[in-house]
């Protein structure tokens, strides 16, 4: 007890301080977003989110080359004529994101590349699976096209694919279908606990993916439910899932730390595209100095639980950390 007891003698000096911190950060630690476009030397800044571009194949591969990040997520962004009902080219071995990935792995061979397995870019209407005939989004018939989709990506050099579309069975049909094309060393990183978030509002407008009707509270968690949360996770642990992620990040901690004691998985967790554009335009507007702030957030994701943390400030982080 006090006065014998004086937990500020750890606190007084920079190197004390740093000795007994229980959450540290590493480049290796960080998975940076982003969002692949068709064409040649060609980028396009994305509105609603300052400093995130979309980018042609050889510009992203010459970023990667570059990169001191723990891996990298790509998200395809098809061009309007692409698209289909059934977002059919998102299954094509030379389409967009499997050129992605060998452009990626040719600069870049050991990092880690990770690629988003949903149908909401492909598709015209927008939503995250097929629809049938009442405009639904219907489960079981989207599992086969998810499963074709990370067939594809793995065939391309991916090691990681994420299925995002929240569909139930989602993990196992993609670890089935991968088995069968004879990539069992393909990991999947599932997307468990995936609410129904304000906070995606910015990725839609940098990947063309909002739903042209409805929204997409018919199959993503209510952000009301924990406990449903903690049951989609373990669903898909018990599918083969490699890795489970929680998202969004900040809104979930408390789901991203229960989470943490319920499973031995590694965990990742998603710092949206939402959270991203609130820290910038408010460090923008002079609320807050930028750097300290999105360390604090990372460290924060971290502490709760996540073993790696996916963010738009990845490189940005990977810098001032080493610096």
């Amino acid at each position: 007890m006090f006065p014998a007891s004086r937990s500020r003698r750890l606190r007084r000096t920079e190197g004390l301080r740093r000795l007994a911190r229980e959450t540290t950060l590493s480049p290796k630690d960080l998975v940076l977003p982003v969002f692949v476009v068709e064409g040649a030397n060609r980028r396009e800044a994305v509105a609603a989110l300052p400093g995130v571009e979309r980018m042609s194949c050889d510009l992203l591969a010459a970023r990667a080359a570059a990169l001191k990040v723990g891996a990298l997520l790509i998200f395809g962004v098809p061009e309007a004529g692409d698209k289909d009902a059934d977002g059919r080219v998102a299954a094509d071995p030379e389409g967009l994101v499997p050129r992605a990935v060998r452009a990626v792995k040719q600069a870049a061979p050991h990092l880690p590349v990770i690629t988003d397995v949903c149908l909401c870019a492909w598709t015209r209407h927008g939503h995250c699976g097929l629809l049938d005939g009442a405009g639904a989004v219907a489960n079981d018939p989207t599992l086969k096209a998810l499963g074709a989709m990370a067939a594809a990506h793995a065939a391309a050099g991916a090691d990681v694919v994420a299925p995002s579309a929240m569909m139930d069975g989602q993990v196992a049909a993609v670890r089935g279908a991968l088995d069968q094309a004879g990539f069992a060393e393909t990991a999947v990183l599932a997307y468990a606990a995936k609410f129904a978030s304000v906070f995606y509002g910015p990725f839609r407008d940098a990947a063309h993916s909002a739903p042209q009707s409805g929204d997409r509270q018919a199959y993503q968690l209510d952000p009301a439910n924990g406990r449903a949360a903690l049951r989609d996770a373990l669903l898909d642990e018990a599918e083969g899932a490699d890795w489970l992620m929680v998202k969004p990040a900040l809104p979930c901690l408390d789901i991203l730390a229960r989470l943490r004691e319920a499973t031995r998985l590694p965990l990742m967790a998603y710092q949206v595209s939402g959270e991203y554009a609130m820290l910038k335009r408010a460090a923008q507007a002079g609320a807050f100095a930028e750097r300290p702030a999105v360390l604090e957030a990372v460290t924060a994701i971290k502490r709760a639980g996540a073993d790696a943390v996916i963010t738009y400030y990845a490189e940005e982080v990977a810098r001032w950390i080493e610096t």
